[in-house]
């Protein structure tokens, strides 16, 4: 892990951005208006600049909760996937608002594990994200809840949606995934239990040693679950790609790390004279 920070040189023209449950959801379960449209305004501000963009969305069955005025999760597995049912399309027409109302048209693919462990159903996908791209259309991408399952011999499910966001990343080619979450970025400590737990600027490895941090794996810290993150930066890594983990607090963040601010964690291939500064 490295402490000192590095110059961020962010040459992106295709970015996958993954939001949180957590960002577009207050705690008692009601939308966070606010961050959404922020959102679609950056990522409207990012089309009309040349960028191709695709993001990757949580909050089905959040959303699914608020509209049925529930206040638990049911356990039950038809329950959860009803509920997704009902929040996705609560959620894709909100999402369709904002982003209408700064003139950048969305389109929405709801996707299940085997559309890539297939070749020509992860074709048709990829055929369908470049043509969205090439008519500067912002592909909305969420696991398909209401269908996907995980059994013995036919795995749909992708686990969470970070994973799934560095999948669409990796498939996609795309330049960097930023993944907005409810802490700062990666720390050396749980900052939840240590007060002088420091913000990691910039990691090229992430090892056994990065998982401890982080309470082990199959451990989570944060309602975000820190885990589940490394994981999808390990495998930005391992594709010799890059990924920033940040606030989703205030999405206009996305603004400063495309301008080489030094903001969350950067996860980053080591490359030869990288210029260090500190």
């Amino acid at each position: 892990m490295e402490t000192q920070s590095e110059n961020r040189k962010m040459n992106v023209k295709r970015l996958v951005v993954k939001v949180g449950t957590s960002s577009l959801i207050y705690p008692n379960g009601k939308m966070n208006l606010g961050t959404i449209d922020q959102l679609a305004f950056v990522l409207s501000t990012l089309c009309g600049q040349g960028k191709e963009v695709i993001l990757v969305s949580s909050g089905a069955i959040g959303v699914g909760l608020n509209a049925l005025r529930l206040t638990e999760r049911p356990t039950n597995i038809s329950e959860q996937q009803a509920l997704a049912s009902i929040g996705q399309s609560k959620l894709i027409t909100l999402f369709n608002q904002r982003f209408d109302h700064y003139n950048q048209a969305i389109g929405q693919l709801l996707l299940t594990h085997d559309v890539f462990d297939f070749p020509t159903s992860k074709q048709h996908v990829l055929d369908t994200f470049d043509k969205l791209l090439s008519m500067h259309i912002v592909p909305i991408v969420n696991e398909n809840d209401s269908v996907a399952v995980d059994e013995l011999d036919h795995k749909t499910k992708f686990g969470d949606n970070d994973q799934l966001s560095a999948i669409v990343a990796m498939r996609t080619d795309a330049d960097l995934l930023v993944m907005l979450s409810d802490t700062e970025g990666f720390y050396d400590a749980n900052p939840m239990t240590h007060d002088d737990a420091k913000l990691i600027s910039t990691i090229h490895t992430i090892t056994d040693d990065t998982y401890a941090v982080a309470g082990g794996k199959g451990s989570r810290y944060g309602t975000g679950g820190m885990i589940t993150k490394l994981r999808a930066a390990e495998m930005m890594l391992n594709d010799n790609k890059e990924m920033v983990l940040a606030s989703g607090a205030d999405p206009a963040i996305i603004l400063d790390i495309l301008a080489g601010k030094p903001l969350g964690t950067w996860f980053t291939p080591e490359r030869k004279g990288a210029v260090k500064n500190g």
